[in-house]
């Protein structure tokens, strides 16, 4: 073996071995390692407000138990650096950063796409009215969500949820079926929005709902039919009704309010299908609750693909908003969606209302990815 595969070779063995500690799937031929002062920004950065973001996951990760938390599992490395991060004083800017330093080793991923989600505020009702005509529906008791990897008899191995039917089981009924009435009682309808504002809601998994009496109540992911995903943004390229790089939140609403019979049917075409919960453990203050069932933060929470990476590992990003304004921070992965798919793919939470929409509505964009992979034992 020449000295150049030796090499490549050892490296990928050292990353595979840290993959399987922290609990990762990702491929580690993929990953290149990097010392922290090559990463550009490191040194500028809030270290202390990652590592409060990242308490909030290591809260939530539990070695002796990894099959009760949604998607990969996070593995013992994982479990140790937070238990050794619970000694730390979370607002020492300098300890948290010579944390992350001594406890995780950093590797490049390479250039992804990066996509903004947020939590919408809407207007609703506790009753169907004539603009509130769309609802936002609560877990059927039928639901049988599935578990990452998991199979069973009779559903194919594209759909992640399933209900019962006879002694076995069937695939949970496509949008527009459920939309068509197929639940029947089963239906709950929580709150009523308008019909554009009810799609987005599905597509950001949350939101914070105003009520005619002045009321505010949460809606939080409580699971999906566990069918493929289909970006109407994508579908409007396609029809040539507009182009990826103007494909805007803002644009895609405009087009559907100009267009509602067409939308609505376009609408359809996207299987999956969110149901929801009422949240009344959250404080306003706090963000909505994320697969890993913390409360997210903005600017600091990632959601990114469950099937490769666990929730609460520390995720670099070098990439700019939609006005052009660079950032470079250190996330934490803790939620995911339907439509984040691959090692270098993530979605940006920014934050709840308007302008966190405009800011995540303009968000796509290739961007350079840096994992930190816990270490076994810390760097003295």
């Amino acid at each position: 073996m020449r000295r150049g595969a030796a090499i490549v070779t050892a490296l990928n063995l050292a990353a595979s071995a840290l993959l399987a500690a922290a609990g990762a799937k990702a491929d580690p031929a993929a990953l290149e390692p990097v010392a922290f002062s090559q990463i550009a920004g490191w040194e500028k950065d809030d270290h202390s407000a990652a590592f409060s973001v990242w308490m909030k996951s290591c809260g939530m990760i539990d070695a002796a138990a990894p099959a009760l938390r949604p998607g990969v599992p996070a593995g013992e490395a994982l479990a140790s650096v937070c238990a050794r991060g619970m000694a730390l004083d979370p607002a020492d800017e300098r300890a948290a950063k010579r944390f992350f330093e001594t406890s995780f080793q950093a590797f490049r991923i390479g250039r992804g796409m990066l996509t903004g989600y947020y939590e919408p505020e809407s207007f609703g009702s506790l009753v169907q009215t004539k603009r509130f005509t769309t609802p936002l529906l609560g877990r059927p008791a039928d639901l049988v969500s599935m578990m990452l990897g998991e199979t069973l008899p009779g559903i194919p191995p594209n759909i992640q949820a399933a209900r019962r039917k006879g002694q076995g089981f069937e695939p949970y009924p496509t949008r527009s079926e459920i939309e068509d009435g197929v639940l029947g009682e089963l239906a709950r309808p929580l709150v009523f929005l308008d019909w554009i504002d009810a799609f987005f809601v599905h597509i950001q998994g949350s939101s914070r709902v105003k009520l005619p009496d002045g009321r505010m109540i949460r809606l939080a992911y409580d699971g999906r039919n566990g069918r493929p995903f289909t970006g109407i943004g994508r579908l409007l390229v396609e029809k040539g009704e507009m182009t990826k790089e103007v494909a805007t939140m803002a644009q895609i609403r405009a087009w559907l309010a100009r267009n509602p019979e067409e939308g609505r049917a376009l609408m359809r075409r996207n299987e999956s299908y969110i149901f929801f919960k009422i949240d009344e453990v959250l404080r306003p203050e706090d963000g909505p609750r994320g697969a890993q069932d913390v409360a997210l933060t903005p600017g600091r929470s990632l959601a990114v693909d469950r099937a490769l990476w666990p929730y609460g590992l520390p995720m670099w990003i070098d990439g700019r908003f939609p006005d052009g304004a660079r950032f470079r921070r250190l996330m934490i992965a803790q939620d995911t969606g339907s439509a984040i798919k691959g090692i270098a793919r993530g979605d940006y939470f920014a934050g709840t209302g308007d302008a966190a929409g405009a800011v995540a509505g303009g968000m796509r964009q290739q961007t350079d990815f840096v994992v930190l992979l816990p270490r076994p034992e810390p760097l003295r």
